[in-house]
């Protein structure tokens, strides 16, 4: 049965007066822009503010496209720039997200939305619950949680207070107000109360504005950064081996065979290693790059869908927004900052996926800390003085769960911070339930379209693959080498070839490129196709 979800995330502070003497909003907002009047044109994104009966102090926000209408507090400035995802009030302590999410074909549903989205609330040291409720009311099942944690240093004004109240509609429709505050809550049941469906008009669009990236670069990092990511760069493949960067045998080998060297390898590590400096110098002295890819976990359990009981690595986010990791993000730019050959630094990847421990998921549903947790380190870093790092910001391809406040955009930290976005997707075959045989442009060509129109910044292929079980991974390969002229906004492409275990250590999801002379003999192929890169 299809499905709608739509989600009302809501922050809201409690001093309502504090906000009477703010300037008006416009009475309408036509495609994230403030006009006087209504739109003609039917296709229009339109939002409008109105008076609230009943509730003094607030006002009511009708968001057309998606069909409803709820009382916020007067005087919180708008911002509908991502009106697709969300419509936003805020204004100091306070902050209003609302969503709309259509689960009709999603992988996700209602039910996952109000239990598996708030499981791990209780499990962070952090979090407080305060209230847990079920009841009905108006035709929805309300699912009403509270909740704070103690604020954060590095945070001016945090928002540490919360409120969800989720809205389900059998069978089709759930609506969520999510309340943040940095006061503690006591008018959420009136924000719910003033909610009401209405018809829907129009459709929703993102209308951000583009800015530039302020990352200081020294001389070497411009010319790489023209050189690989220019409008005019040819495609590069890089390739993840387990040994490299620090040892380059593997990649040497598989190279001669492919009659092809990878200018990019990709390195991950965890906080329980500064900088990986040896595997950068191995690299760059033997005419590669490194994707050195930094998790802000411990490596004692990885995937926070297979933690059991060890839940540490939960409240590491909170941690650093404490200042607690400092002293290592100032000893890592350091060490950066010495090597001083240019990096691709892709810090906290895949964030939109459950299981990464700094997903929202683990903090409260709030992407907030995630793009506070980029900022805090970047700011760190230019500290230090760091003039040789791109920060690439790479969620991946499918968002799990597949909820609306768990979209890649809300984990965007801004265009200042991020220098190339990145992108993730794999043809995971079919060995694990849930998961299907995906071509290449089934995966890429709804990322590119989206993000095409979402970012003016070079893109590139973090890491991707194909499985060998649920399909031809020659043909694929051949396949994906025919379709990829279609994306000349990726510059560069990492193989990641390795396995995927099942929970028993069973090979599930084999992306190995050299896994047969089959595949090694496509790879080689497409690889002769595209134009050569130039040597460094």
């Amino acid at each position: 049965m299809r499905r709608i979800v739509i989600t009302l995330i809501i922050l809201v502070a409690l001093a309502v007066p504090a906000f009477a003497a703010a300037t008006a909003p416009a009475p309408y907002y036509i495609n994230g822009q403030p006009a006087q009047g209504d739109s003609a044109e039917p296709l229009n994104d339109v939002k409008q503010i109105s008076a609230c009966d009943g509730l003094q102090g607030f006002q009511r926000f009708s968001d057309h496209p998606r069909g409803y209408s709820v009382c916020v507090p007067a005087g919180l400035k708008p911002d509908f720039s991502l009106s697709a995802v969300r419509s936003v009030f805020a204004d100091g302590p306070t902050q209003i997200e609302l969503y709309y999410d259509d689960f009709r074909d999603s992988i996700s549903h209602p039910t996952a939305y109000m239990v598996y989205a708030n499981r791990f609330l209780p499990d962070s040291r952090r979090h407080t619950i305060q209230l847990q409720e079920t009841f009905g009311w108006n035709g929805f099942t309300v699912n009403r949680i509270k909740w704070h944690r103690t604020p954060l240093v590095s945070l001016k004004e945090d928002r540490n207070h919360y409120a969800s109240l989720e809205l389900l509609r059998y069978p089709h429709e759930a609506y969520t107000i999510f309340i943040k505050s940095a006061q503690p809550i006591d008018n959420d049941l009136d924000i719910l109360r003033s909610f009401r469906l209405t018809e829907r008009r129009g459709s929703p669009g993102v209308f951000r504005r583009i800015e530039p990236s302020r990352t200081k670069l020294n001389k070497e990092t411009r010319e790489f950064r023209d050189q690989y990511f220019g409008p005019d760069s040819p495609l590069r493949f890089g390739l993840f081996d387990s040994d490299a960067p620090e040892r380059l045998r593997g990649i040497r080998e598989l190279e001669a065979r492919l009659n092809y060297k990878f200018s990019v390898v990709l390195r991950y590590q965890t906080l329980d290693e500064v900088a990986a400096i040896p595997g950068l110098k191995t690299a760059y002295a033997d005419g590669r790059y490194t994707e050195l890819t930094l998790h802000t976990i411990h490596a004692d359990a990885v995937n926070a869908l297979y933690a059991g009981g060890v839940r540490g690595n939960q409240d590491i986010v909170y941690n650093i927004l404490d200042g607690k990791y400092d002293g290592y993000f100032r000893e890592y730019a350091k060490a950066l900052k010495e090597f001083g050959h240019p990096v691709l630094f892709r810090l906290n990847n895949e964030m939109n996926g459950d299981w990464c421990w700094y997903s929202a998921m683990y903090a409260g549903k709030d992407t907030d800390i995630y793009k506070a947790l980029w900022r805090h380190i970047h700011r760190l870093f230019d500290e230090v003085g760091v003039d040789n790092v791109l920060w690439v910001w790479n969620p991946h391809d499918v968002s799990l769960p597949d909820f609306k406040w768990n979209h890649p955009l809300m984990y965007y930290p801004g265009d200042d911070v991020v220098d190339i976005i990145g992108i993730t997707g794999y043809n995971t075959g079919t060995y694990f339930p849930g998961e299907k045989w995906r071509s290449f442009h089934e995966i890429y060509k709804p990322v590119d379209v989206d993000y095409s129109e979402w970012f003016d910044k070079p893109f590139m292929i973090t890491e991707f693959g194909s499985n060998s079980v649920g399909g031809d991974k020659p043909a694929w390969i051949r396949q994906m080498f025919q379709e990829l002229p279609a994306y000349p906004r990726i510059k560069v492409a990492v193989w990641w070839s390795g396995i995927d275990l099942d929970t028993a250590g069973n090979p599930g999801r084999i992306y190995l490129l050299d896994q047969t002379a089959e595949t090694v003999e496509a790879y080689r192929q497409g690889l002769q196709q595209l134009p050569q890169p130039k040597k460094k």
